[in-house]
């Protein structure tokens, strides 16, 4: 069947996106509101020996976690699942902040979605410049977005590179012994072991993926977050949307996507656990190209499941990407 507006013909996949879109919008409008009462990492007990440290999101909380060991206590404000770059603190998420001794946060612009993190400091009396606030991806050489709107933006999703998580490791051994020296050994020991662990799996994953032809190396994700995973790993990262915002899914985003997977015979597509499928579900269901797997970007997975931990998450990734391109590579 054809589709005509104005006397125009419409291509089939304009009129799926134009009813996915109207479920989306009827969806959002008639939801309840879902979100937890509490943060992921719930509240501060009452270790007064260990320090407080409140993480932005789960995949920091995780990294501050093996650094700091049994010395500190840490709490993360957007709960596992949820996306931090749209994050509305609840009043427990302030108290903690309030409390904290120590904040640790991405930045690259992963927290500014209405500010939401910069309020929440204001509000807390930690924005001053001797506040104990610390972003752990300093030092990391950044990538940049490129779509129209946000041409030059850092892309905060550095994480996804190995390298880079043992950087934010570092970042977080050396805060944690500026606020507290006394206990600097165990800190640079449980980095020593962490960052070892991390260095592995960032090498075994060079070595799996040069089994994966070049031209077989195409990335296509909903959310362009595999950026640095791709420079790091030999990859074209492709994507419907470049970053999580209220523009994503548009018709031109999908049309370009699938013209893309199209011309380069992209053999295989991934789901992510932090993104709505049905994009990429359409996606699959025009080109005929199978989705290879779901993977992890933005949080971590929920206690005692896959990817409940950052090393974790990314041997996940790792092996659902190059499972996928294995099985599916002619």
């Amino acid at each position: 069947m054809k589709w005509r507006v104005g006397g125009r013909e419409l291509r089939p996949i304009i009129v799926k996106i134009t009813l996915l879109l109207l479920v989306l919008l009827w969806v959002a409008g008639c939801a309840p509101d879902n979100r937890p009462t509490d943060s992921s990492g719930g509240s501060f007990g009452q270790q007064n020996d260990k320090l407080k440290v409140v993480a932005t999101y789960s995949i920091i909380y995780d990294i501050v976690r093996n650094v700091g060991g049994d010395r500190v206590e840490v709490v993360s404000l957007a709960p596992v699942g949820s996306d931090p770059h749209e994050y509305d603190p609840l009043p427990a998420d302030v108290k903690n902040t309030a409390d904290a001794d120590a904040v640790f946060y991405n930045g690259m612009n992963l927290e500014a979605g209405n500010s939401w993190f910069e309020k929440l400091l204001e509000a807390t009396h930690k924005d001053g410049p001797d506040a104990p606030v610390f972003q752990i991806s300093d030092g990391v050489e950044p990538l940049f977005l490129t779509s129209a709107g946000s041409e030059g933006e850092i892309d905060p999703h550095a994480w996804l590179d190995i390298r880079n998580g043992i950087r934010y490791a570092e970042n977080v051994r050396d805060a944690l012994i500026l606020i507290d020296p006394e206990h600097e050994t165990d800190y640079k020991a449980n980095a020593e072991l962490y960052i070892a662990e991390l260095d592995k799996l960032h090498r075994e994953a060079v070595e799996r993926f040069n089994h994966i032809p070049e031209d077989k190396r195409i990335l296509v994700t909903s959310e362009g977050a595999f950026k640095y995973f791709s420079r790091a790993y030999g990859f074209e990262a492709q994507y419907i949307w470049e970053i999580n915002s209220e523009k994503q899914g548009t018709p031109s985003q999908l049309i370009t996507i699938i013209d893309l997977i199209r011309d380069k015979q992209v053999p295989v597509l991934f789901l992510e656990t932090s993104v709505d499928p049905r994009s990429m579900e359409m996606v699959s269901e025009d080109t005929g190209a199978p989705i290879g797997g779901t993977v992890f970007t933005d949080s971590l997975g929920k206690p005692g499941t896959d990817g409940d931990t950052y090393l974790k998450m990314m041997k996940w990734n790792i092996d659902t990407i190059l499972n996928g391109l294995t099985m599916n590579s002619n």
